[in-house]
């Protein structure tokens, strides 16, 4: 067998994850000749099939996924003994991966990015937006260095820091301006309009409207918390929203806030990051100093609780 090279592993990691060579092509920054050249380099040094070449994608043979896990390991731990050497340069600098959802990122990452090159300068940001459970698998993988989801995730080799707490509101159309705010049972037989399945907002706001089996009475999800909005501005029915998204997505749409009796519901919104990581300490340090500035920029921040506040 042959050497294996690094710019292989990273290509086949990069191929393994989107399944198909164009787009991994591009997530690599190079052509996909280029990158289909280095695979089959791979796989002949290997002497075995890693890919299951399909028209429209690639699949994992059985040793090809074996042989992912351990080559994730591997360009895992290469990231971190780059961590060490930035560590040793005093101070955080460098490439930082952050991971957000998308119930978050549209209204704190200006807010992130900004803290954050202001407090540490030579930090390169790289943001990355998706659901929480590729989230924790990215950074599992090694792909991201940290994320700010929806606590608690309760994965035993993850470090949490809570950032702050907000809570939920209920969105109507301006019409039902005048009616009495109704109660979580009441909600269960509205139409409501949730996120798309694979979002933890979705689960958090059935988990309040004590909605079992994951579905609604009609069925109508969205993709996003401004198609939510919309479809409420257009009469479809009543969604909830996080008190983040109220300036953005509420000021062009015909819809009316309404605010639950205590207990309200509410998201802790947090960062996780490897117990493992060389920058462990490092990121609870940036971890506390993104607390106060999302508490003090951000829009709506004042009327969230506090984490822990009653």
């Amino acid at each position: 067998m042959t050497n294996l090279t690094l710019r292989q592993l990273r290509y086949f990691e990069a191929l393994a994850r989107h399944g198909h060579f164009g787009h991994a092509a591009e997530a690599s920054a190079i052509s996909q000749p280029a990158l289909s050249v280095q695979i089959r380099d791979l796989e002949a040094g290997l002497g075995v099939t890693l890919f299951e070449r399909g028209p429209r994608q690639v699949r994992l043979t059985p040793f090809g996924s074996e042989f992912a896990l351990r080559a994730r390991d591997i360009l895992r731990r290469v990231d971190e003994l780059g961590d060490l050497a930035r560590l040793s340069k005093g101070g955080l600098s460098g490439r930082l991966r952050i991971g957000v959802i998308p119930t978050i990122a549209p209204y704190l990452v200006p807010t992130i990015i900004r803290s954050l090159t202001r407090d540490w300068p030579a930090l390169d940001i790289h943001i990355r937006e998706t659901t929480t459970p590729r989230l924790i698998e990215e950074l599992e993988e090694g792909l991201i260095d940290t994320a700010i989801v929806a606590l608690p995730v309760s994965e035993p080799s993850f470090s949490e820091v809570a950032l702050f707490t907000e809570n939920f509101v209920l969105v109507r159309h301006r019409a039902d301006a005048d009616r009495p705010m109704p109660d979580r049972e009441s909600l269960r037989e509205m139409r409501l309009l949730l996120l798309e399945e694979g979002h933890c907002f979705r689960d958090q706001a059935l988990s309040f409207c004590d909605i079992a089996g994951g579905r609604t009475r009609y069925g109508l999800d969205a993709s996003s918390l401004s198609t939510l909005v919309q479809m409420v501005g257009a009469g479809i029915g009543v969604t909830l929203l996080p008190e983040m998204a109220i300036p953005v997505e509420t000021r062009a749409a015909p819809v009316v806030i309404g605010r639950f009796a205590d207990p309200q519901p509410s998201r802790t919104v947090g960062m996780v990051w490897r117990r493992s990581t060389p920058l462990a300490g490092q990121l609870a340090v940036l971890a506390d100093s993104l607390a106060q500035a999302l508490v003090t920029d951000s829009p709506g921040a004042a009327s969230w609780p506090q984490p822990g506040a009653d």
